[in-house]
């Protein structure tokens, strides 16, 4: 790396031992400065409302608030210009598709040695992928059989939202919810809608 090159990044960490940990370690690197740290993809959306986009976020996927893959999406829907990385100890499938969808650059497994973090931040900065191999070889045998449609259905049904609610939200009518919530209990054999979308989170559809 060009000793004139600066690489900002913004760490998002629900885990306040494990943020600061990642900031530390990064911090003794001349060539990246830690602009910001938060506790989840809400913090980060509201520091990036309020400051320049860092040439990296780093963040993990499952926090409270607002996920990494929602955070995600935003900084791609808003063309801020920043690269994501995302960190995980969550083996789950779905999540690399879902993540490269909305842009992400960058997906590793939070086991991964110092060293590939660092040069995984170097080489996302540089405008290159970085997916751990575990995950890439785990999103090859993916295979969701839940369209779109089925899952945002599913998606509100796990937040408890009832049939009607669920109808409303997405503008259907709720014989078109039903048969959508059916196809994805009978899909992923389930045996009632709450199982199908415990099966669908398990594997990262959701």
């Amino acid at each position: 790396m060009n000793s004139k090159t600066v690489t900002t990044v913004l760490i998002v960490e629900d885990q306040s031992l494990i943020r600061d940990a990642i900031a530390m370690l990064l911090s003794l690197e001349d060539n990246l400065t830690i602009v910001g740290k938060c506790s989840n993809g809400q913090e980060a959306i509201d520091y990036l409302n309020d400051n320049t986009a860092p040439h990296i976020i780093l963040s993990d996927i499952e926090m409270p608030l607002v996920s990494g893959l929602d955070l995600a999406t935003h900084v791609k829907n808003k063309n801020l210009g920043a690269k994501v990385v995302l960190m995980t100890t969550f083996s789950k499938p779905g999540y690399i598709k879902r993540a490269l969808s909305a842009g992400v650059k960058g997906f590793i497994l939070k086991e991964s040695d110092s060293d590939y973090l660092i040069d995984a931040i170097y080489k996302v900065s540089a405008g290159e992928k970085v997916i751990s191999t575990e995950l890439a070889i785990m999103a090859l045998d993916d295979n969701n059989p839940l369209s779109k449609k089925e899952m945002s259905a599913l998606k509100l049904a796990s937040e408890g939202l009832k049939t009607q609610d669920i109808a409303q939200s997405l503008f259907l009518s709720e014989g078109t919810i039903r048969n959508y919530l059916s196809e994805a209990i009978s899909k992923l054999d389930a045996t009632n809608r709450v199982d199908a979308a415990r099966i669908a989170k398990q594997k990262g559809w959701l």
